[in-house]
């Protein structure tokens, strides 16, 4: 059965953290940027804990060991245990495991995550096509992994080998910018093989499956700064999510988000789990938030008032989500998001 589309980012009463028992952070772009802090994210962080919230960290980077991201978390003044993190490389080596017989060999195309993970789960990592795999899997192995790896992996799948990749994000925020991430790699293989890997990390099932396994979460509310792993991923698993402005995606690609991309909640950052969240209200086709109104008029967005500019956009994601219905809003937003300096 289809979900509803949504048409504007929902209110709350109560702040995130009371209303939700578990956040389902994300990592890059929302805690931390380039191995950085995120402004305010340590702050927020050990608020909402205190207050009783759970907090687990998702990622879909299956670089680092669950050890290592608890531990530069504990560094960065989020104090964390390996228990509390799931990344990719957890969901698909269970998604291996249950297409291979335990004990068997699995060519890795990535970094240290994902021979942990492997091993977890009773399977054994190899470096080397020669190895006579089971499988192949691919996940993000740092700015220097080598060329020859993605020639590996294609050696292996073109003998047969299944291949299975940790996720497929293009990219992946640092602290010099955006860089090619996981995806762009899986892009290289599927050239030279012609083949399609099966994939475990955010936006799909696997990856959702594995952190409800992990976290026991009841009422979880996924936080992230994509639209396209974090928010798609809390649509596809029927919970709610918050985007937060400080990784990836801004307000042009908020407000011509299709259906599934579109947030419960939208703040500028994880300051917005520690309060409600305003209703944007409707009038005539005006949607009324925060001292801001906006409108679709003449197929052109209309911006009026003062006051917080993350309540100005959140009205503009209501006439914009309006306006698209189950589509997207494909009208110049420029004008709208220079006044409220997005």
């Amino acid at each position: 059965m289809s979900q509803p589309s949504r048409t504007r980012p929902s209110g709350s009463a109560v702040a995130l953290s009371e209303a939700y028992d578990t956040a389902l952070l994300d990592l890059d772009g929302v805690v931390y940027a380039g191995g950085e802090a995120i402004v305010h994210a340590v702050d927020s962080l050990g608020t909402a804990r205190e207050g009783g919230m759970h907090l687990a960290y998702v990622t879909n980077n299956a670089l680092r060991t669950p050890d290592a991201v608890a531990a530069h978390l504990t560094e960065l003044g989020v104090p964390a245990e390996p228990g509390d993190v799931i990344t990719s490389a957890q969901a698909v080596a269970r998604l291996i495991a249950e297409h291979v017989p335990d004990g068997s060999r699995v060519l890795v195309i990535g970094g240290e995550g994902l021979r942990v993970a492997l091993r977890e789960r009773g399977l054994v990592p190899v470096e080397s096509a020669e190895d006579d795999p089971a499988a192949v899997v691919q996940g993000y192995g740092g700015p220097d992994l080598a060329w020859s790896r993605f020639a590996e992996a294609s050696y292996a799948i073109a003998a047969g080998a299944p291949w299975f990749a940790s996720n497929t994000d293009l990219t992946i925020p640092s602290g010099r910018g955006i860089a090619p991430g996981n995806g762009a790699a899986v892009e290289v293989v599927r050239i030279a093989t012609g083949a399609e890997p099966t994939v475990a990390g955010k936006p799909l099932p696997p990856m959702h499956r594995e952190t409800i396994l992990r976290t026991g979460a009841r009422k979880p509310l996924v936080v992230g700064d994509r639209l396209d792993t974090d928010i798609e991923g809390a649509f596809n698993g029927g919970v709610d999510s918050l985007l937060v402005l400080t990784g990836v995606t801004d307000g042009a690609q908020l407000l011509a988000a299709r259906p599934e991309h579109r947030p419960t909640f939208v703040d500028a950052d994880l300051r917005g789990m520690l309060t409600g969240q305003p209703e944007v209200a409707e009038n005539s086709g005006e949607f009324l938030c925060g001292g801001w109104t906006a409108a679709v008029r003449d197929e052109a967005f209309a911006l009026d008032g003062d006051g917080e500019p993350i309540d100005g956009l959140r009205a503009l994601c209501a006439a914009a989500w309006t306006y698209a219905g189950d589509g997207t809003c494909d009208l110049d937003a420029g004008k709208a998001l220079a006044r409220l300096g997005l």
